[in-house]
């Protein structure tokens, strides 16, 4: 009858810390299979992009009314337009420097694109660094009169929980909000999209467009193996304690002699 107490209170020994694992188990397999659906989407995103951003030919820029992200976005595009140079606006931002993994900091130059056909697009026209910040630094790729530009469609950059919020007043910017900066700059009626611009040259050699970068990483199966690798970790673990716990013989109780 002792002995058999013994495993029943090892058994309830097990019963909280089987339960963390349990739950611990679960968030683990949840990540990896999320991970795994991750890698799907990252995986059609790429094929997307690639279509769009290489095989197709340039297309005219979409009516505002007409903009569907799901179709439309990552298509090359060509424009004929004015830019408004002194309606420019710089958002902070890292561009891949001549050094691999040495990224450069400085700022994406979102200038409004007044449309020969009507209304006005923003134009992200790349990037410089900080010591190209101010326009006179780059007079020569301040373009006047006429012009074509040639890019990729996209929408507005959401902002994330670690993205500061914009500051207006300051022409202080953290993400490319297409809403947001027409409307510091006084545009009214905005097209629901931007033009990231491609590597053409610009006088004077800034900005450098073309810095939007197809060839997405994809690590996601990784990721995935890395978590299911823990949760079989967890459940070793867990196997090795609870077999002890219930194989281990209980130590004998002293008794006195006299």
């Amino acid at each position: 009858m002792a002995g058999s107490a013994i495993r029943t209170g090892a058994w309830r020994s097990l019963l909280a810390p089987g339960l963390v694992s349990l739950v611990c188990l679960a968030i683990l397999l949840g990540l990896g299979t999320w991970q795994l659906g991750r890698k799907g989407e990252k995986e059609a995103l790429i094929a997307r992009i690639l279509a769009r951003s290489k095989v197709e030919p340039p297309a005219p820029l979409p009516d505002a009314a007409a903009w569907n992200p799901e179709r439309d976005e990552f298509r090359r595009v060509r424009a004929s337009g004015t830019f408004l140079h002194g309606d420019e606006t710089l958002v902070h931002g890292l561009a891949a420097g001549d050094v691999p993994g040495r990224a450069l900091q400085g700022y994406y130059v979102l200038t409004p694109f007044r449309l020969d056909d009507g209304g006005i697009v923003l134009v992200n026209r790349g990037f410089v660094p900080t010591e190209r910040k101010a326009p006179a630094s780059r007079e020569a790729g301040q373009v006047p009169g006429p012009t074509v530009v040639t890019g990729i469609l996209r929408g507005s950059e959401p902002r994330t929980m670690f993205v500061p919020a914009p500051d207006p007043v300051r022409n202080e910017w953290f993400n490319r909000d297409i809403a947001g900066i027409s409307a510091s700059r006084g545009i009214s009626d905005p097209r629901p999209y931007l033009v990231e611009a491609d590597a053409t040259p610009n006088p004077g050699g800034w900005p450098k467009g073309g810095q939007l970068r197809v060839d997405l990483p994809n690590n996601h199966l990784q990721y995935a193996f890395t978590w299911f690798g823990i949760a079989a970790c967890l459940v070793g673990v867990f196997g090795v304690f609870a077999w002890r716990r219930l194989h281990d013989e209980p130590e004998p109780a002293s008794s006195a002699h006299s």
